[in-house]
């Protein structure tokens, strides 16, 4: 059974990610449960309005719901008062690809913040990047990405699970968040290679 707060929980980060007037890549879209722990997460994929496919910079949005916090929620649902309160797992991680050489990664880092909005729980921390490289072949060129990653947890305490809809400030200002980032990030002096549906993944 899937639970109404991760319901809501999902449809207020369609809605407010599409109300920053980010994209929503459909096709990175999934929903998966893990049938041995039980853990459940969702995740999709948003970029900047107008861009080429795939886009320069894009931000991959996760929601992790513990089978450890569904149990707690099972057991808040039927009236039982729980020991802690439920949490959901987020991570937010800024993709860009199609470079063309490797970029200064202290100059990008010096756009994006040590941690997010405050929100309910731990908040947003974020992690090392990672720079990939794809190794040119022929007459193609090598090309790079970065991933920097923002990770943290969202507590849902007994006012919001009795009141979803209070979940929608804290998503709001996550999103429009998200949004100013990647436009720092879109606006760096870089290089991108054009657009290749054959390696949408770099």
């Amino acid at each position: 059974m899937l639970d109404h707060i991760l319901v809501e929980l999902i449809t207020r980060v369609r809605s407010a990610f599409e109300n920053a007037l980010l994209q929503r890549q459909a096709v990175e879209e999934r929903f998966q449960v893990d049938v041995f722990l039980g853990d459940v997460s969702w995740e999709t994929s948003y970029s900047l309005p107008g861009e080429e496919q795939p886009p320069r910079v894009r931000a991959d949005v996760s929601v992790d719901w513990p089978t450890w916090s569904q149990s707690i929620y099972r057991s808040w649902s039927i009236g039982e008062p729980p020991d802690d309160l439920p949490e959901a797992v987020l991570e937010i991680t800024l993709r860009q690809q199609r470079l063309a050489q490797a970029p200064d990664l202290d100059a990008m880092l010096a756009v994006l913040p040590d941690e997010g909005p405050p929100i309910a729980g731990d908040g947003l921390v974020r992690v090392a990047p990672v720079l990939e490289q794809a190794m040119g072949g022929g007459d193609e060129p090598a090309r790079f990405a970065v991933e920097t990653t923002y990770q943290g947890s969202l507590l849902l305490d007994e006012a919001t699970l009795e009141d979803p809809a209070r979940l929608a400030a804290p998503v709001e200002a996550l999103a429009q968040w998200v949004a100013s980032l990647l436009v720092r990030l879109a606006d760096l002096d870089l290089t991108y290679l054009p657009p290749d549906p054959e390696h949408d993944q770099g």
